[in-house]
């Protein structure tokens, strides 16, 4: 995914919650004078196999054993610490900052590379935490254009930036523990996120010709929000 094709789809994302661009790109550029260049060659070893994209939904508990058969794991923010403690090894994190960054530099230091992302709204994050990191093993990012070092693969969450991601370096099956689009107990602001998240992944499962089984039972009105903003951008929708 390269930032033209998804640039549509973040238009649409900033127009429904009311984001700031220019927030976005201050975020992004404080990242730029902080990162350096991840080498995504270094997630090499993604291609061909079963990634799980592990979100931190309750749920993760009962499927763990997914993560745990899966040949790559990808964690989503908090998902991180509850693999590590169920003996799951973290290939990857995918955070914003927002709940465990303490995790995420302590990933880095041991080597685990972490796709740390910049939006309009954790520049304090960005500048107090990405110095914690090790340089080596962070991967900068951005839902706004990429500049420098931060890369734009594609994604709004941190769980569906961690399917983008995979996809990018050529992920074979991706098998998804821990998510629940219907959680109860998610804010409304959250659950707004997580139909986006959605959204995306029927995206995703659309361009790689592949089914997610954790959009069973979702995909038509998936179709029915994504295909107008696609449309516009290249006249054959999705």
């Amino acid at each position: 995914m390269n930032f033209e094709t998804f640039e549509p789809v973040y238009e649409a994302i900033l127009a429904d919650f009311g984001f700031d661009r220019a927030a976005d790109e201050r975020a992004r550029d404080a990242a730029a004078d902080i990162a350096t260049a991840f080498p995504l060659d270094r997630l090499g070893g993604w291609r061909g196999e079963t990634v799980a994209i592990a979100g931190a939904a309750p749920c993760l508990s009962e499927e763990v054993e997914t993560a745990r058969d899966a040949d790559v794991v990808v964690a989503a923010s908090t998902a991180a610490d509850a693999l590590r403690d169920r003996g799951v090894a973290v290939d990857c994190m995918v955070t914003d900052l927002d709940k465990n960054p303490e995790t995420a530099a302590e990933l880095t230091r041991e080597g685990v590379p972490v796709a740390a992302h910049a939006h309009g709204d954790n520049v304090h994050a960005v500048r107090e935490w990405l110095p914690r990191f090790a340089d080596d093993a962070t991967l900068a990012t951005t839902q706004a254009a990429p500049v420098g070092p931060v890369r734009n693969l594609g994604g709004f969450t941190d769980g569906d930036r961690a399917a983008f991601l995979a996809d990018h370096v050529g992920a074979g099956r991706l098998v998804f523990p821990g998510w629940d689009f219907d959680d109860p107990d998610v804010n409304p602001m959250k659950a707004r996120k997580l139909d986006w998240a959605a959204r995306l992944l029927r995206w995703l499962e659309r361009r790689r010709d592949e089914r997610f089984a954790v959009l069973d039972g979702r995909r038509e009105g998936l179709d029915d929000a994504l295909e107008p903003v696609l449309r516009e951008r290249d006249g054959d929708g999705i």
